[in-house]
């Protein structure tokens, strides 16, 4: 039988298949019936950073004196008060979680500055979790913001929580930085020990009924892959961090492409949502028969088989499948 485990973040894993942060993880009776389906590591659902400051009842000077901040644009923000659970709450959360299932668990902290984050990437630390998973989402609107400020704040805040803790820490990241080459280098450089790659930038919808803007959450799906691979594949050999793939990640294939562009792991989590946690069963089944079947030994055996580190000028090769992709195509019918 093929040998699917992996490692990652330092933990040897019985395979590559990881649930990521996502409602689901809210229970604990989820968390038992995804090791039962064959999950080889949990990340838990996200403490807000907005939730550690309720706590601390700083949320209303935030929003108030802020100058980036109008009265308006309070309601936008949902009652984090009755959101989830708070601080406190999250950390009994992950004792229990250790407590019920032995696959790893990884706290998720969803933030942009460091203000609480040290604090509570210790608490989180104390309460049992296995590893850390930085889940930074920031949309810089401020014209006077330079790519570089932002590249700077997300140095700042892994070099910060690094410092703090002892056990691994991996920061899930969205793919629009000017040079994410570049970036991927930087944060392994900070201390990340792994990177998770990517976040969705979720992207509000207009009613125009009522003329608000609302939520719009729409599942990823397969086609989202390609662009995790691409910056993995690129990425793969150039920093010592593991990288996982979040995001398009649904069948047994998406998986294997995952672990051939050079992630260590493949975190699924739309999937789940539509298929029911015992979809992981599948996924574990078919994708052992996939390997099985083209005669791959193991699953470390394909890691980074398909990336770019035996490329010897990376962007003349991405500029020949740019002109290979253009040159290709034709069109058999007018376009009326």
């Amino acid at each position: 039988m093929t040998d699917l485990s992996t490692k990652y973040l330092g933990m040897k894993l019985k395979n590559p298949l990881v649930v990521s942060a996502s409602p689901l993880c809210k229970e604990i009776d989820n968390l038992k019936r995804m090791e039962d389906a064959g999950a080889a590591a949990i990340v838990l659902h996200s403490l807000f950073e907005e939730q550690i400051q309720i706590e601390s009842n700083e949320l209303d000077r935030f929003l108030w004196e802020s100058s980036s901040v109008s009265a308006e644009a309070t309601d936008y923000y949902p009652d984090l008060g009755n959101y989830n659970i708070g601080p406190d709450g999250y950390l009994e959360h992950i004792r229990k979680a250790k407590k019920a299932v032995r696959v790893p668990v990884i706290a998720s902290l969803n933030g942009v500055s460091k203000g609480g984050w040290v604090r509570y990437a210790k608490d989180m630390e104390q309460a049992g979790a296995d590893a850390l998973e930085l889940n930074i989402y920031f949309l810089p609107t401020d014209p006077k913001l330079t790519a570089l400020d932002v590249e700077n704040m997300y140095v700042e805040l892994v070099k910060e929580v690094k410092s703090t803790v002892k056990i691994p820490v991996a920061v899930k990241i969205g793919a629009f930085f000017s040079a994410m080459a570049n970036m991927g280098v930087k944060l392994d450089k900070a201390g990340a020990d792994g990177l998770v790659m990517f976040n969705r930038f979720y992207q509000p919808d207009f009613n125009l009924d009522t003329l608000e803007v609302v939520p719009d959450l729409v599942l990823s799906r397969s086609n989202e892959l390609k662009l995790r691979l691409h910056w993995t594949a690129i990425l793969f050999g150039k920093i010592k961090a593991d990288m996982a793939i979040t995001g398009g990640v649904h069948v047994a294939e998406d998986v294997v492409k995952s672990m051939m562009a050079g992630a260590k792991v493949a975190m699924t989590t739309s999937a789940l949502l539509e298929q029911g946690i015992g979809y992981l069963k599948v996924l574990n089944t078919n994708l052992q028969e996939w390997l099985e079947k083209h005669e791959y030994e193991s699953i470390t055996q394909m890691q980074g088989s398909m990336s770019q580190k035996n490329v010897a000028h990376p962007a003349a090769f991405e500029r020949a499948n740019y002109m290979k992709v253009l040159s290709s195509y034709s069109v058999e019918t007018p376009v009326r």
